[in-house]
């Protein structure tokens, strides 16, 4: 069983372009990911996947696993389905190209849970403490059954409970954010980005609906780490800020 982990990144960004490259205290974005996915455990390769000659220039000081894909593809998850059709694998974990304080051990955990249950793709989530998370729509809910596989992924606050306001509910009951970390067998992957888009997912702008309206599981895996994507100018001065204080306490 080789496990891989491809990290998807480009250029093109509309909030923050070119962020993978953006200095973090004398290395990447990209190459902090990349750093952090090579200590998870049970991981045989990790690779970049990318259109840019530019960002292979940047990986080439670091690492000689880029994988050059076409600059056509929507998602992250097209480029990956490219990419591994170039290397050997079973299982691919796609690590977005922005999370360079990525934890090795929910890396581990993702490959683990699909091997583990036999799914054809797994996932991550963490619990929400607070109703701005829960009330924001760029914080995306999943809900989950009792074997943790996902029943329905959204932007609105999910479950709804009918009966107690949203500040009682959060006490009693257990919401989940989506944590954007994915797992998926190498023959899954294949097939699922040849899949059409469906409605729910064209409706919520999630593309991991479409695995399930059409009928296939995601295994979640539960974590307590937070994560520090960087999507906005601010998340970058945020991550600069976190650089610093670990520097400081080493």
């Amino acid at each position: 069983m080789r496990t891989v982990v491809v990290i998807p990144a480009r250029l093109a960004s509309s909030r923050l372009p070119n962020k993978v490259l953006l200095d973090l205290a004398g290395k990447s974005v990209l190459q902090r990911v990349y750093e952090q996915a090579i200590q998870a455990e049970g991981i045989d390769a990790v690779y970049i996947a990318t259109d840019s000659i530019e960002i292979q220039h940047a990986c080439q000081p670091f690492t000689d696993n880029i994988l050059m894909t076409a600059s056509t593809h929507q998602s992250g998850t097209d480029r990956i389905a490219e990419a591994i059709g170039q290397i050997s694998c079973n299982v691919v974990v796609n690590v977005q190209g922005d999370e360079p304080f990525i934890d090795p051990t929910l890396i581990s955990a993702v490959a683990h849970a699909l091997i583990q249950h036999n799914a054809p793709m797994s996932s991550a989530m963490k619990r929400i403490n607070s109703i701005q998370d829960l009330q924001n729509p760029n914080c995306v809910k999943v809900v989950v059954n009792q074997q943790q596989q996902a029943l329905y992924f959204s932007r609105s606050p999910i479950p709804y409970d009918r009966d107690i306001l949203l500040e009682e509910s959060i006490k009693n009951y257990s919401y989940y954010r989506h944590i954007g970390i994915y797992g998926y067998t190498k023959t899954f992957l294949q097939q699922y980005s040849q899949m059409p888009m469906s409605p729910l997912e064209q409706r919520e702008k999630l593309e991991q609906l479409r695995v399930l309206e059409h009928g296939f599981r995601i295994q979640m895996v539960e974590t307590q780490e937070s994560s520090l994507g960087i999507d906005t100018a601010e998340d970058y001065q945020k991550a600069l800020e976190k650089i610093k204080e670990q520097h400081a306490s080493h």
